[in-house]
């Protein structure tokens, strides 16, 4: 069942989303507003080397002010390929190009408020090929065996949404059933 638009505003435009508010006419025929982050998808990656470790960026996200475990990942320039994304982000984030890029999945990081849409790839056959990262970024890089990855998303160790979804997409190409 779809909102009907009534009226539709943009509040910010800024970089990397905007954020607009949304009057709609619900189901039942009331009116409700609804805050809405427009962006333009994002890929996260999920590097994994030749010793079977995966690839890890730990940062400080100042919103929840704390440093975070977390998966490479970026946002998509306008009319971006999203392969095409993966492979500058995995070498800005980690200093690693990788031979392929194989998609293991999609999903909407929180479609309650946000169009975010992510593709989440698997890199492999990684090889030294750095590019410059984004000058707000402050990145250290963390090589975990991949077991010990799933032991730590068990006990709760990871808290990244986003890294916890592309881990379970990636479960049945990392580990033996």
């Amino acid at each position: 069942m779809a909102y009907e638009l009534i009226q539709s505003e943009t509040l910010v435009k800024a970089r990397p989303f905007n954020i607009r508010r949304d009057r709609v006419k619900l189901p039942d025929g009331k009116a409700s507003t609804l805050v809405i982050v427009d962006h333009p998808g994002a890929v996260t990656l999920l590097p994994l080397d030749s010793q079977g470790r995966v690839w890890f960026v730990r940062q400080y996200r100042h919103a929840i002010q704390q440093d975070l475990l977390e998966l490479p990942a970026g946002t998509l320039e306008k009319g971006e390929d999203p392969q095409a994304c993966a492979g500058r982000e995995v070498r800005e984030e980690t200093g690693m190009a990788a031979e392929t890029l194989t998609k293991i999945g999609e999903f909407y990081l929180a479609p309650g408020y946000s169009s975010e849409y992510m593709h989440v790839y698997l890199a492999t056959g990684l090889t030294a090929d750095p590019l410059e990262g984004d000058d707000d970024e402050f990145l250290t890089v963390e090589r975990i065996p991949v077991e010990q990855v799933y032991a730590m998303a068990g006990e709760g160790q990871i808290k990244d949404g986003k890294t916890l979804a592309a881990l379970q997409l990636a479960r049945p190409y990392l580990l033996p059933r």
